[in-house]
């Protein structure tokens, strides 16, 4: 949530804060501001709204001149969207100006210790303290004074802080809130994410929590809050700026919908070996694994769905128990941990603050924790005993699809690992899981080929005011995604129900024309899943079945039906998802909406 960019150099700052911002647009914000110091002052301009809005008003950057700066796009959370809680924000005397990402908890706190000591502020955000904190500690030494007011901050945050006196440096500061440095001959950089730095350099420092960087236009200097210096290894990006641009299309969704069988090829492949899983970056011995007791899979959004998939394969394949628990819920309770719990996280970004907080709770109890993250380096990723890394590569709309496709593939490669390990599977059983996972890529541009159907569909539907997607068993797991891709790019009303709980409250919703979406992949539950598409039918339901090719039977009950490739049950929620995200993102493009950027969302969410 929220984006930061910091720039020092030889080049004019705003053009580059302008473009580095608008890498970071898919983190979801409703306001923009840059800060530059142009010689003599810092200049401050902001605006509520799009990053264009405060990019017509600078004229592409070109009316602020200075090559020192730091930007920012905010999301709101303390206070509405405006020109006044937009960042930078200012000390009372303009010497310093701060951009900040996160929540800053006991900022009223802070807030009633400053107006007591004569601070007037003039937003409504938790960030002003910050910035009045700064001017009430300030000595002359801008370093002194960032090490007593973090001392004295509760919460998450990344800071971005210029000052008048020190016009040849800016500082950076992180705190469970994501923040890169990134080197250049040509100038230095603080940002939230890589793709803002990218054009730039693909060297870059990945900070740890509670690190303090001054940032000068030849070099960087990394230190705790002791103020002892910190030695950092540079990590190179492998991944190229084309990968995070649209290549041609109108939307990165949809871009990233069509890579989903490369990415999916890219993350299976390396890790299957000679008819066997292989993953050589766990550490979980053959011991370890016959003695995990209890599997926990925490996520949140789309990732929690992956983990209801996960549940039901990895119960059939390894024949371990498994709970799925919302991150948010995981860390607020007393889950029963022990340290024959394996604990599973799964996020994209690897900077999801409650999977985050997730990870020291099962940490904190004793747990194992393994993590499937897309983006190295990241914080989940640091602080796991194990990784498997999803090679999706950056992904930049706020639905994820090639995220959630990735992810999925993990689970299927960790089922069947954790089976084979423990001598469940046998060797064919094992090279029989392999060759349905290598089938997948093949299959998924099989149905994204059959587009066309699905726009169809789309088009006859956009207009819905409410839709209820059914399935049963893993088709459950898979309903809830498709359930979240429609309401939160389209902003329809959608709900996700498994089918047997129809007569238990949820059939009294259905009345004439309700559009139902009715999965029906799986084969011992076709049948059932007929009589629940008649009953939704019976109360006057329009019914879109989603099925493999085989099951002609389902076109007597439902009123249009798409179909999957045949393929064995254990890889269709692969398969059923393709369909649901083309149909999320027809519908947004029909009924006009922002596909990549929906109202209110973020892709990084960064704060509870």
């Amino acid at each position: 949530m929220c984006g930061i960019v910091g720039y020092i150099g030889r080049q004019q700052a705003a053009p580059i804060l302008l473009d580095g911002l608008s890498k970071l647009e898919y983190r979801g914000y409703d306001s923009a501001g840059v800060a530059v110091y142009d010689g003599d002052r810092i200049v401050v301009e902001k605006c509520k709204g799009r990053l264009e809005t405060l990019n017509h008003k600078l004229n592409g950057g070109r009316t602020v001149k200075g090559t020192l700066g730091i930007g920012h796009t905010r999301w709101a959370t303390h206070g509405a969207p405006s020109d006044v809680n937009s960042h930078p924000h200012m000390t009372e005397n303009g010497r310093i100006a701060i951009v900040h990402n996160g929540i800053i908890e006991n900022y009223l706190k802070i807030k009633e210790f400053l107006v007591n000591k004569g601070y007037k502020f003039v937003s409504d955000t938790d960030t002003e303290v910050i910035a009045h904190l700064a001017e009430y500690y300030y000595d002359g030494s801008i370093l002194d004074t960032i090490v007593k007011v973090i001392d004295k901050l509760e919460g998450s945050y990344a800071l971005g802080i210029i000052c008048e006196d020190n016009p040849d440096e800016f500082f950076a500061v992180r705190k469970d809130s994501p923040l890169i440095i990134g080197l250049s001959e040509d100038g230095n950089f603080a940002a939230s994410d890589i793709p803002a730095v990218l054009p730039y350099t693909r060297k870059i420092y990945l900070l740890e929590d509670d690190e303090i960087v001054r940032v000068t236009r030849d070099g960087v200097t990394v230190y705790n809050t002791d103020k002892e210096t910190v030695s950092k290894e540079v990590f190179e990006v492998n991944w190229d700026v084309g990968a995070a641009e649209k290549g041609g299309h109108e939307h990165f969704m949809f871009k990233e919908i069509l890579e989903q069988p490369k990415a999916i090829k890219d993350t299976i492949n390396p890790r299957v070996k000679d008819g066997r899983v292989v993953l050589d970056d766990i550490t979980l011995t053959k011991a370890d694994i016959e003695g995990i007791d209890k599997i926990y899979i925490v996520a949140c959004g789309s990732a929690y769905h992956v983990g209801v998939v996960g549940k039901y394969i990895i119960e059939k394949l390894a024949n371990i128990s498994v709970e799925v628990d919302l991150a948010s819920e995981f860390r607020y309770r007393a889950p029963i941990v022990t340290d024959k719990t394996l604990v599973i996280l799964i996020s994209q970004s690897g900077e999801t603050a409650d999977t985050i907080a997730a990870l020291r709770e099962g940490k904190r109890r004793g747990a194992r924790i393994l993590s499937v993250v897309n983006v190295v380096g990241s914080s989940i990723a640091r602080e796991s005993d194990n990784v498997i890394y999803t090679w999706a590569g950056p992904e930049i709309a706020v639905a994820t699809t090639k995220a959630y496709s990735t992810q999925l593939s993990v689970m299927y490669l960790l089922a069947a690992y954790l089976g084979q390990e423990k001598g469940l599977l046998t060797e064919a059983e094992v090279s029989g899981v392999i060759g349905e996972m290598s089938k997948l890529p093949a299959l998924i541009q099989t149905v994204i080929d059959s587009q066309e159907n699905i726009q169809y569909f789309a088009s006859q539907h956009f207009n819905a005011k409410d839709v209820f997607f059914l399935g049963r068993g893993v088709d459950y797991a898979v309903s809830l995604e498709g359930s979240l891709k429609l309401k939160e790019i389209s902003y329809i009303h959608s709900e996700a129900y498994a089918a047997g709980e129809l007569k238990h409250g949820t059939i009294s919703l259905i009345e004439d024309g309700t559009l139902v979406v009715a999965l029906a992949t799986q084969g011992p539950l076709f049948e059932k899943m007929l009589s629940n598409i008649k009953e939704v039918k019976a109360r006057g339901a329009v019914v879109l079945a989603l099925t493999q090719s085989a099951n002609k039977e389902i076109e007597q009950v439902a009123d249009a039906v798409l179909y999957l490739p045949d393929c064995n049950d254990l890889i269709a929620p692969s398969l059923a998802v393709i369909p649901l995200q083309l149909f999320a993102y027809y519908i947004s493009v029909m009924r006009g909406c922002d596909v990549d950027k929906p109202r209110n969302l973020a892709k990084s969410v960064t704060v509870e």
